[in-house]
């Protein structure tokens, strides 16, 4: 089986797993991570699930997590980067969950350009794995269920956007980007739901724009670089889509270490475009 094979299959076998058990970890405590964000037992049970099934993985030679202070050194291999359960705030809730993967072919620090695989994983209503390979032409989704994948279907963006999902509290955003949200929302349907892989899916399935922006409590932007922004940006980019810090492609971003965040905007072509030119307006 090919390296990357290896990847894919291991973050398909333990995701259907971590899905099983999560309603064991529902009611978990609360606590900070490396990131500086509130982290969950769900969150550290689910870190060291992903941990010891790639850590095992010939193909793997650094795993490095959210979770953790430091990357861990596996052998040779791909670099792996993780967000092992994305949103876990919202098991509390019984709302969507996920998790995001990014696979680099050069040591960290890189930028996105170095990525050659990314996947995003989310545990709702039934669990879906999308998957992007710069050594396939399309995007994959799968369904996993019963301890199996199947090919769901191709990924795509439809080309006439119907939602957008914008965090942030408004009096946090600037003046002048509540301006350009209230704009864009008289057009297009709001959803968002605090969970970053449910909210972009929710962008993928109707077309639309995701996004975070800096705010006062957040002036870098909240999303992680290596663990949120710049795997999902590959996943979006590869379909079509575009992403953005406000200026440049996510995947040209150059984090100064591993837990840099970065605002972050997902979405068509267009609504990228849009916010581009808003952001050029220095608001």
């Amino acid at each position: 089986m090919k390296a990357m094979d290896q990847i894919v299959q291991t973050i398909q076998q333990t995701a259907h797993y971590v899905n099983t058990n999560l309603p064991n970890h529902a009611q978990s405590r609360v606590s900070v991570n490396a990131s500086g964000d509130k982290q969950t037992d769900a969150d550290v049970w689910a870190d060291h699930l992903f941990f010891d099934k790639l850590s095992a993985l010939d193909a793997v030679g650094s795993y490095v997590s959210e979770e953790r202070d430091a990357a861990i050194d596996c052998g040779e291999g791909y670099v792996v980067t993780i967000d092992p359960l994305d949103g876990s705030s919202n098991l509390a809730s019984n709302n969507s969950v996920g998790t995001i993967v990014g696979v680099y072919e050069a040591e960290l620090p890189a930028t996105g350009r170095e990525l050659c695989a990314a996947m995003m994983v989310l545990y709702g209503p039934y669990t879906t794995m999308t998957v992007a390979r710069d050594d396939r032409e399309i995007v994959q989704e799968y369904l996993l269920r019963d301890g199996f994948s199947e090919r769901w279907g191709e990924f795509s963006l439809p080309d006439d956007p119907k939602v957008i999902g914008l965090a942030g509290k408004k009096y946090a955003r600037s003046e002048g980007f509540n301006e350009l949200a209230k704009e864009l929302e008289q057009h297009l349907k709001p959803r968002y739901g605090g969970a970053t892989v449910a909210d972009l899916a929710q962008v993928l399935e109707y077309g639309g724009l995701f996004g975070y922006p800096a705010t006062t409590e957040y002036p870098d932007g909240k999303l992680r670089v290596y663990y949120e922004a710049v795997p999902l940006a590959y996943l979006v980019e590869e379909i079509g889509g575009r992403s953005t810090d406000g200026t440049q492609s996510l995947l040209d971003v150059e984090p100064d270490g591993l837990h840099a965040r970065t605002p972050t905007f997902l979405g068509n072509e267009d609504l990228i475009e849009r916010v581009e030119a808003h952001m050029g307006d220095g608001s």
